[in-house]
C-alpha cells in the first residue's frame, strides 16, 4: 500500500475528518498548509498537515504536575519562613 505525500482537498478532508465547508475556511484563511499550484485546485502535503495538528500540544496534568515539582526543588533557594 502506497502512502501518497500530496493529497488532493477531498483526500484530505477524508484525512482530517473535516468537512469540505470548514477546510475551505482552513485554507481561505491561511490557517492551515496548502498550495494552490495553478490558482484553482488545492493540494496539502501529508507531512505538513501532520506538523500542523500536532503544532498546539497540551502537556498532561501529570506532565504539569512533575514540570512543577522540578521547578520548586531546582528554584527553592530562599528558606521557607513558617509562622
Amino acid at each position: 500500500m502506497s502512502v501518497n505525500k500530496v493529497l488532493t482537498f477531498n483526500e484530505a478532508c477524508e484525512y482530517l475528518g473535516y468537512k469540505k465547508s470548514y477546510l475551505y475556511k482552513l485554507t481561505s484563511a491561511k490557517i492551515i498548509p496548502h498550495s494552490k499550484p495553478n490558482g484553482k485546485k488545492i493540494f496539502f502535503e501529508r507531512d505538513k498537515l501532520e506538523g500542523w495538528m500536532l503544532s498546539n500540544p497540551s502537556s498532561s496534568l501529570s506532565d504539569k504536575n512533575i514540570l512543577a515539582a522540578t521547578y520548586i526543588t531546582s528554584n527553592n533557594k530562599t528558606s521557607i519562613k513558617w509562622k
